[in-house]
């Protein structure tokens, strides 16, 4: 296996905003509560925590203030991916130099890419990183599918340790975990496929359902672990409703609006994304109260 940056549950941490910029103060509430929960790793800046909006100075000051925040005590993962390579390449040596333990890279959005470019690009970021990279593949965002010979050719490299696969499809998560082997970590991206990943060799998740449970999402994977497949499995079904509302609008809408009603920040978020719809968050709402989540 090669340099695993974590096992079991990784949070894609929202970033708490106000109309004026970043919420630091709700942030590092939001920081503890997870580290005092169990939480595994971190994922800062990354779709969840809408990166792709933040400016170039607030990505940054986020990676920075997030690694001096949580001071090693669980991996701190850097989203540092872009559609343009030249710009990936220097916010991952950033990065690095601020403390962050591992990047998170996602396939290039828009302009996409072939396969020889993904290879390229991802070689080129990979070069410049001092720290593992863990890749992102996430097509239905993105337009832009990592295939599993690319991520198998990928994985050869000696800072590419790990793929987050969000692309939904199980036959070529499992094609990617023949070809691998234990040469790469797949974490699922997706928080209703944790167990089916786990059941072909994965690490873990990198999570949004986390944001609100991270003491259960990282115990479902460590049951797994343990080898006590049934508790996994009844995790993963009983937080499956849940799940769903989550995603009934896209991410981080949902979330956003679940971490406001637990306290860790306002419901702000940057446009073009806008305050989830009334129906779909009383539907949400009723989940989390399912659960024990008090709103």
């Amino acid at each position: 296996m090669k340099n695993t940056v974590f096992l079991g549950a990784a949070t894609a941490l929202v970033t708490p905003l106000t109309a004026d910029g970043v919420d630091y103060d709700a942030f590092a509430d939001l920081i503890e509560w997870q580290i005092a929960e169990g939480i595994d790793a971190l994922v800062i800046a990354g779709t969840t925590g809408e990166g792709s909006t933040l400016s170039d100075e607030e990505h940054r000051a986020v990676l920075k203030f997030s690694a001096e925040q949580i001071r090693s005590r669980v991996p701190v993962i850097a989203g540092t991916g872009s559609n343009d390579t030249a710009y990936a390449i220097d916010l991952t040596k950033y990065a690095c130099e601020a403390g962050c333990d591992a990047m998170l890279l996602v396939t290039p959005y828009y302009n996409k890419a072939t396969q020889k470019g993904l290879l390229a690009s991802f070689k080129a970021v990979a070069d410049a990183s001092t720290k593992p990279c863990i890749l992102y593949n996430v097509p239905s965002r993105t337009g832009c599918n990592l295939l599993p010979a690319t991520t198998a050719a990928l994985a050869g490299h000696p800072n590419i340790v790990g793929i987050k696969e969000a692309s939904g499809n199980i036959s070529q998560i499992a094609e990617e975990a023949a070809l691998c082997g234990d040469q790469i970590d797949i974490y699922s991206g997706n928080d209703d496929q944790i167990v089916p990943i786990l059941s072909l060799g994965g690490g873990g998740v990198i999570s949004v359902l986390s944001n609100l449970l991270p003491k259960e999402t990282s115990l479902l994977c460590r049951k797994w672990r343990e080898g006590d497949a049934k508790a996994a499995l009844d995790m993963q079904l009983k937080y499956l409703p849940l799940v769903n509302a989550l995603f009934s609008e896209v991410n981080p809408i949902p979330v956003k609006a679940a971490m406001a009603r637990m306290g860790f920040g306002k419901n702000v978020l940057r446009l073009p994304l806008t305050p989830m719809e009334e129906e779909h968050e009383e539907k949400l709402l009723a989940e989390m109260r399912k659960v024990g989540i008090k709103v």
